[in-house]
């Protein structure tokens, strides 16, 4: 236990470092290219991401949509929902959830409430900035966040996704990973450095998007592997943490549990401890 603590203790400020180079390199992108890339992308995005995907994304999708529980009227807040094709998965399955979706792009938006509309669904949507949620502390019973986090400030996504969940609530969270095997890496950085250039020409990406092509690969590769994710969750205090690696560990299913209790303060703790020698 003493090993697995020093573990601990040396991986988080790695991480912690991590975060603040991923901050230091990517910060005027996120702030100034992305919405313009997404609002190009936005009438073909799910079109793009099939095609990247060898036409893998609806069979990758629903092993994700299989780790998910879900219960009759629940309400759930999906996060970064772009096209909100995870809201209406959702819904297809439980078509009494009260489902939210929240994303900074309202071209992304505006396309998801059609496609929600067409199948006779109703997702609330709010537009803004996703490190600070707009709901009130434990609210949700359950969260979802896929494909975007390679371009967030983690750490202060996972905080608010945390502070929003009702306690006994659960996270659910799917993406592109960092491979730790130094050959599926290697394989797998030149399949996607082919694969921007071939599904941009496809699918006749605007100018920001063609000069994005090199982050989206910097992004992957300044991100985290399955193992660091988890240490995150585990920091920011879900508990019951579990992954499910796929495609050779290049993408990550991850799920996390909000304690169904407060966690004691050290001090608590330590009051409890005397009381208890007592």
């Amino acid at each position: 236990m003493a090993d697995q603590s020093r573990s601990d203790a040396a991986t988080l400020p790695r991480m912690y470092s991590r975060e603040a180079l991923r901050e230091q390199s990517f910060s005027d992108v996120w702030r100034q290219d992305l919405d313009k890339v997404f609002a190009d992308l936005a009438p073909r995005y799910d079109l793009a991401n099939d095609i990247a995907t060898l036409g893998m994304a609806p069979y990758l999708r629903r092993c994700f949509m299989r780790t998910i529980d879900l219960q009759p009227g629940q309400r759930v807040l999906d996060v970064c929902a772009g096209t909100n094709i995870i809201g209406i998965t959702l819904l297809i399955r439980e078509p009494t959830l009260d489902v939210h979706a929240m994303d900074r792009s309202s071209h992304m938006q505006d396309i998801g409430r059609q496609k929600a509309e067409k199948r006779g669904f109703k997702i609330n949507s709010t537009i803004g900035d996703v490190t600070t949620l707009p709901y009130p502390d434990d609210y949700f019973d359950l969260v979802t966040l896929q494909f975007a986090s390679r371009h967030l400030r983690v750490y202060e996504v996972f905080s608010e996704i945390f502070r929003v969940l009702k306690p006994g609530g659960r996270f659910h969270h799917s993406d592109m990973l960092r491979p730790t095997n130094p050959v599926i890496k290697r394989l797998y950085y030149t399949y996607l450095r082919a694969c921007l250039g071939f599904t941009s020409a496809l699918v006749k990406s605007g100018q920001t998007a063609h000069k994005c092509k090199p982050y989206f690969i910097d992004a992957l590769d300044k991100f985290y592997s399955p193992e660091e994710l988890s240490h995150i969750l585990t920091e920011v205090g879900f508990e019951t943490i579990s992954v499910s690696e796929v495609v050779f560990g290049t993408l990550g299913f991850h799920r996390g549990c909000k304690p169904k209790q407060k966690p004691l303060s050290n001090r608590e703790a330590n009051k409890t401890a005397d009381i208890s020698h007592d």
